[in-house]
């Protein structure tokens, strides 16, 4: 690491300077953990930071959250975007079995909570994501023996780690201007529009890398992004999460690994363990898209998965039900 660099990059962005001398010190930490096995920064594969960040969440469990913000600014100073990918592997959905551990106490109460968590410790923010499933196999079982079908399904469907905020007055207005298709035929236009502007630039989609394959991919698949109304149904399918391996993979089992998301059963996937985790967890992805609906219709929506990785599928592919009512009041007729 170039510390001088690296530290006028952060001051640049205006990174205050009590944080910067903890970034340096991180990466410092981070290459003296490398230089163990012979490696640097710029020799080691993105798979350390994962191994790194394991490792610390046993020696300084403390640190994991600042370690992951100073290779987050490392990878963006050194434009080392595969980094970047790695972090959002380690922290995405982080907090979604702490957050099922409350609504459990929440709905059911503490008792019911202290039985299904019994003996086991949530998975810390910094643990190797495909240590994740094996948790999420027990817990769901637990619950699935306790609750059965219905409730586990009403417990996942708000989605267990929320979503980023969207402009939902935007696309309020945009839905009352456009209608229902009209809107989904904008928003399929605009993701496209974001996907040439990532690829121009190089920067990143979420986790991946755009191409122009990738582009195309999108183009050519409306159901993608807000998704393609039939009747009252909109269904929607997910970008695969690392769509690049996705449309590179030979092998179908590798191939949904890439599609899914969740840390909490990507590695069953990976290992074709998947069906010991119930086929509703899936319910909690669906709630993703649950809570952006009924913030743009200001009331109940379901929405449940049809096809997922999870079951087999080659896509991850939700059904938005819309009530009659919003047939006409949206111009969908």
């Amino acid at each position: 690491m170039n510390e001088v660099d690296f530290k006028k990059y952060l001051v640049e962005k205006e990174i205050e300077s009590q944080l910067v001398t903890e970034y340096i010190n991180q990466i410092r930490n981070y290459e003296e953990y490398l230089s163990k096995e012979n490696l640097t920064l710029e020799s080691s594969l993105p798979k350390k930071i994962m191994d790194y960040s394991d490792y610390l969440v046993l020696q300084d469990e403390t640190s994991v959250l600042d370690f992951l913000r100073a290779i987050m600014h490392y990878a963006n100073y050194s434009d080392r975007p595969e980094f970047t990918t790695r972090v959002i592997d380690i922290s995405e959905s982080y907090n979604a079995m702490d957050n099922l551990y409350i609504r459990v106490a929440k709905i059911y109460g503490e008792p019911l909570r202290d039985e299904i968590f019994q003996d086991l410790t949530i998975p810390k923010l910094g643990v190797y994501p495909e240590k994740k499933p094996e948790f999420t196999k027990v817990v769901l079982k637990r619950l699935e023996e306790k609750l059965g079908k219905k409730k586990i399904i009403d417990l996942l469907s708000p989605c267990l780690h929320g979503r980023p905020p969207d402009d939902i007055e935007g696309d309020k207005k945009l839905l009352k201007e456009l209608g229902i298709d009209g809107f989904l035929e904008k928003k399929h236009e605009n993701l496209v529009t974001r996907l040439e502007k990532h690829k121009n630039e190089g920067t990143l989609e979420f986790a991946q890398k755009i191409d122009d394959e990738i582009v195309q991919y999108v183009r050519e698949n409306q159901g993608i992004a807000q998704g393609i109304r039939k009747e009252n149904i909109i269904y929607v399918s997910k970008l695969p999460y690392q769509m690049r391996e996705y449309l590179d993979a030979k092998d179908d089992q590798m191939k949904k690994f890439y599609i899914c998301y969740c840390p909490w059963i990507r590695g069953a996937l990976k290992n074709g363990t998947e069906k010991e985790i119930t086929k509703d967890f899936c319910h909690c992805s669906a709630g993703w898209y649950k809570l952006y609906w009924e913030q743009i219709f200001e009331r109940p929506i379901k929405v449940e998965p049809v096809k997922t990785a999870r079951n087999g599928d080659m896509e991850c592919k939700f059904a938005i039900h819309l009530p009659d009512d919003l047939l006409s009041l949206n111009k969908m007729n």
